[in-house]
């Protein structure tokens, strides 16, 4: 009977002492890419075309 009430005991301060010891939850930030015009992935390959135009030229 003292091996009951005892198991008891430890089982009900085994759940209150864990009951507050949970971490928050924190949510990590929520990150937006910023939206690029359509152009913008034409822009390279034109300044390269004019790199390769002139130097062809110089030629």
């Amino acid at each position: 009977m003292k091996k009951l009430v005892l198991a008891a005991a430890l089982a009900a301060s085994a759940t209150t002492a864990t009951a507050g010891g949970m971490a928050p939850v924190v949510s990590p930030p929520v990150v937006v890419a910023d939206a690029k015009g359509s152009s913008s992935g034409i822009l390279l390959p034109l300044i390269l075309l004019v790199l390769v135009a002139a130097a062809v030229a110089a030629d």
